[in-house]
C-alpha cells in the first residue's frame, strides 16, 4: 500500500484540508512541519505518535521540521478547561533547551524556534500587519474558542491562533513549508494560518493541514497519563522499566490500535498479533510486543533488555539478580509503607496491614508464603532490619507470586 493508505491504515489522519494531501504525500516531496510548546522539560507518550508521523514521512523523502515555541508559550494555546498557568522566561528557556536536546537526540529533527521571528515584531506591527487580516467571527467560530466563551477567554490565549498562523506562514515564505501537522485540536490553528498564507501570498498558493487523532484510553481519557502520573519520553523521569509496564498493562481493545500508532510493524506482523489476542489473550502477546518495540525505539537494546530483566526478577522473586540501578527502578513507582526498624517479621507484616492478623502472618511464614528481598523466610522472629535494606532503605516483602509491598524502615 502507499504511504498515505498506511498512514489511514494506521488511524494517523483525522481530517486533510484538502483532497490533494493524499496525493502530495505519495508522489511529492514537501517539507513539513510540527509544533509543540515547551510547557516542561520532556515530552510524554502523549507525543510520541507524531513524531513518528515525522519518521515515517522523512522515511518516504519528506523533509520534517519541529517546532519548539520559544514565543507561543509565552502565551499558551487555549484548552477547553480554562486559562493556562504562565511561565516564566527561565522555565521556559530550560524547557526549550531540553526539548531541543531531547528531539535532537531521539530523531535528529530540523529543529526551529519561533521566537526567532517573533521577538521584534512590535505590536504595532502585530495588529497592521497580521491582526487586521483575521475575522473576529471567524476566529470565535473556532472550537476551542467556542467552548471557553461562557467561562470566559483573555485576550492573551485568544491571540495564539494568530501566533500559531504566523509560524505556518514564516516557515512557507523562509523554508518552502508547505504542510503542517498537528493533533485534531489543532484544526482551526491549522485552517487559520492557510488563510493567512493565501491572504499574504496568494489565493493559488499550495499549502496544506493534516490533522492526527488523539490517542485515548479504552475509557476516553486522555493517553499518557499512569497512576503515578505522566509518563515521559525522558529516561531520568520514566525509566525504561517503567515505560515498559505502563504498555504492558495496556487493556486487550486499545492495543492493537498502539501497536498501528506508535510501532513500526508491518500490517502482516501486527496482523498476526491480533489473532494471538484473539486466541490466546492470557498470553498478552500484543502487549509484549506494543512494550518492547517502543522502549528499543526510545532507549535502544540495552534499555529494553534491562526492564525485562527487572519485569523478570519481580515475577520470578529473584531480586537478588538486580543491580543497584535495576533495584531503584523496581522499587520506584511501588507504593511505600512506613514501617519500625528492628522488628520481628511477624509483627511487620501486622503492623504494615500486610497480615490482618498474628496467626494469619504466622500461617503464611510457616507455610512458606513469604519472601523478603527475594529469599523465602519461615521464621517469625526473623528481624527486620534497615542494614538488610534491598535499596533506598526499603524492605520487599513477597507474598506468594504476585503481591508485592514496599517497606520503608523508619
Amino acid at each position: 500500500m502507499e504511504l498515505f493508505e498506511e498512514l489511514e491504515w494506521r488511524g494517523l489522519i483525522d481530517n486533510v484540508t484538502s483532497p490533494e494531501v493524499k496525493d502530495v504525500i505519495n508522489n511529492e516531496k514537501v517539507t513539513f512541519y510540527i509544533g509543540t510548546d515547551p510547557t516542561a522539560d520532556s515530552l510524554h507518550i502523549g507525543h510520541y505518535s507524531s513524531l513518528l508521523m515525522a519518521k515515517r514521512l522523512q522515511q518516504h523523502g519528506h523533509h520534517p521540521i519541529m517546532l519548539v515555541g520559544g514565543a507561543t508559550g509565552f502565551i499558551g494555546d487555549p484548552k477547553a478547561t480554562g486559562e493556562r498557568q504562565m511561565l516564566t522566561p527561565e522555565v521556559l528557556k530550560h524547557n526549550f533547551d531540553a526539548l531541543h536536546d531531547q528531539i535532537q537526540k531521539l530523531f535528529g529533527f530540523e529543529m526551529v524556534n519561533n521566537l526567532d521571528w517573533t521577538k521584534d515584531v512590535t505590536i504595532i506591527d502585530f495588529l497592521r500587519d497580521y491582526g487586521k487580516l483575521f475575522n473576529i467571527t471567524y476566529m470565535l467560530n473556532k472550537e476551542t474558542v467556542k467552548k471557553r466563551l461562557e467561562s470566559g477567554i483573555s485576550y492573551t490565549e485568544f491571540s495564539y491562533m494568530i501566533l500559531q498562523s504566523l509560524d505556518f506562514y514564516t516557515l512557507y515564505k523562509t523554508k518552502n513549508c508547505t504542510l503542517q501537522i498537528g493533533g485534531q485540536d489543532q484544526w482551526g490553528n491549522i485552517t487559520s494560518g492557510l488563510e493567512l498564507i493565501r491572504k499574504k501570498c496568494g489565493a493559488d498558493a499550495k499549502a496544506y493541514g493534516l490533522t492526527m487523532p488523539l490517542i485515548t484510553k479504552a475509557d476516553g481519557t486522555k493517553f499518557g497519563k499512569s497512576e503515578t502520573g505522566t509518563v515521559w519520553l525522558d529516561p531520568e523521569k520514566t525509566s525504561p522499566y517503567d515505560l515498559y509496564q505502563f504498555l504492558f498493562n495496556t487493556e486487550d481493545a486499545k492495543v492493537i490500535e498502539y501497536l498501528k500508532k506508535l510501532t513500526f510493524l508491518t500490517k502482516e506482523e501486527i496482523d498476526a498479533l491480533e489473532v494471538s489476542l484473539k486466541e490466546a489473550p492470557h498470553k498478552r502477546e500484543a502487549q509484549k510486543a506494543l512494550a518492547s518495540e517502543v522502549v528499543r525505539d526510545l532507549h535502544g537494546q540495552e534499555a529494553l533488555d534491562s526492564a525485562l530483566k527487572i519485569t523478570n526478577a519481580l515475577f520470578r522473586g529473584k531480586l537478588a539478580d538486580l543491580d543497584t540501578s535495576e533495584r531503584h527502578d523496581a522499587v520506584k513507582n511501588m507504593e511505600k509503607t512506613s514501617c519500625p526498624d528492628n522488628q520481628i517479621l511477624e509483627d511487620v507484616l501486622v503492623n504494615t496491614h500486610i497480615a490482618s492478623s498474628k496467626r494469619e502472618a504466622r500461617e503464611w511464614i510457616k507455610g512458606n508464603s513469604i519472601s523478603v528481598n527475594g529469599v523465602k523466610v519461615q521464621d517469625v522472629h526473623a528481624i527486620i532490619s534497615s542494614k538488610d535494606a534491598y535499596v533506598d532503605g526499603c524492605v520487599i516483602i513477597r507474598r506468594g507470586k504476585k503481591r508485592y509491598y514496599c517497606l520503608e524502615l523508619q
